[in-house]
């Protein structure tokens, strides 16, 4: 894998005159005493400016701020142990203009990776490229990240500023802008970058610039989300001609994904298998977006460069459960942070979908060394029949150290607790009746997709997996929404039956399979959830309900989150959108004028 090198030269600008505060020290690590113009005016010293544009998604991918931002406060995450940490945005309480980790420190990266993006398309034609497809190419990558960076922007914050020139001295006035006019200059960038970015394999060993294929599949992404804002106006007719361009891309990636480089694994779990998270020159080969880590810390441009590994590590080790100790297969449950809902578990059925058990862990074999690396027993005596409530016929019973399973956390109700020879804890354990998470409960069911044992040791913070922003699975789900909005149940049933079929259980295709009558009937909510049971953790399910749930102005999105998360009482309708920073309008002469989004103020 080879990792993006650049110069950051000084600092290009923020949006807003607050964010030049703690931007202009940047200028103390120039040690050459480059300046921008300086740098930026040869095709080779414009790809620094290029690879510095794709260094502010880090901020989002492989981070707890794109997890939080894109997956809590739905209805498949909430608090661990229903502590309060973000809880601005895991529960609804004290987002505000002036709170809310991660929403505000994001806003300012976003905008960052624009003013580079602005920088650069403004600046290309003075770069002194001679081949013309070269410079395209460049521009294409530019353009991408744009794109990329304002549909964050506009789904996240709504009709804020839309800025397409280079800010380079602090602006103290903004303008809104309309949800359209994000998704022209949205679609436009991205369809200028379908025609001149190279195909990925054309990077060579560069796996993680932008290529075609991810041209193609957020553009898809981007029709799709515009389609609803029409559906929203009530304009029946032009949502139409978006859910059918977004169905047509998806199509054409499906159609051409040998040309694209990119296919399907034959299982979801050869698809979260991590020898499989960097396979090949090219990466991954369901990934049409990679945000790349080195493998050598050394090379990564910060310290910690994915951290998504710890968020949803359930609790192992302790004393409550005997025979574990720390590993690099079972990961670091130091820093944990969100725990699955019981819809979460529930939205599958693991007699028939191998998805439940590639995504989450129920068993842990015991583990335990001594000091000489020698595996070491666990042995069931009185004292611990009493303190773990077991069966006294357990009494003398051995769990065995890479042999025996030592602990059981199960979406599951068990009976027989006190007659197993390990630490059982089930869905009675850690959930109430009505679906809330139980107060004091520490445990859950633990969440694997991104599990890292690659790392240094066992309780390095250091992930080293690449983070897949955007797979091929997606475009059968867009293109199965979009036919789905069309009215054709039986197209939109065939393209989520190409996963259903992926993801079934040997012996179990033909129950796992569903018929256009059974999505007409469960409606959109069945979409909901088959992007559930595909996507959980994957930085999108806030943008899924934001997307579908629209109705009312906003109320079935904050009724469809408190029916299936009832720990969650606090979002309303208007958290469809997020707060704008309140340091940003303060820094604005037309501060009111620009105002502040609905139901923050």
């Amino acid at each position: 894998m080879k990792r993006l090198k650049y110069i950051y030269i000084g600092c290009v600008g923020f949006i807003l005159a607050a964010g030049f505060t703690s931007c202009k020290d940047l200028d103390e690590y120039n040690p050459s005493g480059a300046t921008a113009d300086a740098v930026w005016n040869t095709p080779q010293g414009f790809v620094t400016l290029v690879n510095a544009a794709y260094s502010d998604q880090r901020n989002w991918y492989g981070k707890e701020d794109g997890i939080f931002m894109g997956e809590s406060g739905t209805d498949l995450w909430f608090n661990r142990e229903k502590n309060t940490y973000a809880q601005q945005l895991t529960r609804y309480v004290g987002l505000t203009p002036l709170a809310g980790n991660p929403n505000r420190a994001t806003w300012t990266n976003l905008w960052k990776g624009i003013n580079l993006c602005n920088a650069g398309i403004s600046r290309i034609n003075e770069a002194g490229f001679t081949n013309e497809t070269e410079k395209n190419k460049r521009e294409a990558e530019l353009r991408f990240l744009r794109a990329f960076y304002y549909w964050h922007i506009v789904e996240s914050w709504g009709g804020v500023m839309l800025r397409t020139t280079e800010t380079k001295e602090p602006e103290l006035t903004a303008t809104r802008s309309s949800i359209d006019d994000f998704y022209k200059l949205i679609i436009s960038d991205l369809e200028f970058a379908t025609i001149n970015l190279p195909q990925q394999r054309e990077w060579g060993a560069e796996y993680s610039r932008a290529s075609k294929k991810s041209a193609y599949g957020f553009l898809s992404r981007a029709l799709l989300s515009r389609a609803y804002y029409s559906l929203e106006a009530g304009n029946r007719t032009e949502a139409d001609t978006y859910f059918t361009r977004a169905r047509d891309v998806a199509q054409e990636v499906i159609n051409k994904k040998a040309d694209f480089g990119v296919d399907l694994w034959a299982s979801p779990a050869e698809l979260w298998n991590p020898a499989n998270n960097k396979s090949g020159t090219n990466g991954n080969k369901e990934a049409m977006y990679t945000v790349s880590i080195s493998s050598n810390i050394g090379l990564n441009i910060e310290a910690t460069p994915n951290r998504v590994f710890m968020t949803f590590q359930a609790p192992y080790t302790g004393e409550f459960k005997p025979g574990l100790q720390y590993s690099l297969i079972y990961g670091f449950d130091s820093e944990r942070r969100l725990m699955p809902t019981r819809t979460l578990l529930d939205y599958f059925n693991e007699s028939i979908d191998a998805r439940y058990a590639a995504s989450f862990q129920e068993v842990w074999i015991a583990n335990t060394v001594n000091s000489s690396n020698v595996p070491t027993n666990f042995s069931w005596t009185a004292a611990n029949i009493t303190k773990f409530g077991k069966s006294s016929s357990l009494t003398g019973t051995i769990i065995r150290s890479g042999v025996d399973t030592a602990l059981l956390i199960t979406k599951k109700s068990i009976t027989n607790e006190a007659q197993r020879p390990y630490v059982v804890i089930d869905r009675d354990s850690i959930y109430n009746s009505n679906g809330t998470i139980k107060d004091g409960t520490r445990d859950f069911v633990n969440f694997k997709k991104f599990m890292d044992p690659f790392r240094e040791n066992p309780t390095s913070r250091v992930g080293t997996r690449d983070i897949i922003v955007m797979r091929f699975a997606e475009m059968y789900m867009i293109a199965a929404e979009a036919e789905f909005q069309l009215g054709r149940y039986n197209e939109a049933a065939s393209l989520i039956n190409v996963l259903r079929t992926r993801a079934a259980l040997p012996g179990k295709i033909t129950e796992m399979q569903v018929t256009g009558n059974q999505l007409q009937t469960a409606g959109i909510d069945f979409i909901l959830e088959e992007r559930a049971r595909e996507f959980c953790g994957e930085y999108m399910r806030w943008f899924d309900l934001k997307r579908v749930k629209y109705g009312n102005k906003g109320e079935d999105f904050a009724t469809f989150i408190k029916n299936r998360n009832p720990d969650i009482k606090d979002v309303a309708a208007f958290h469809r959108l997020r707060p704008i920073r309140q340091e940003e309008l303060n820094a604005l002469t037309n501060g009111a004028e620009f105002g502040q989004n609905p139901g923050y103020n």
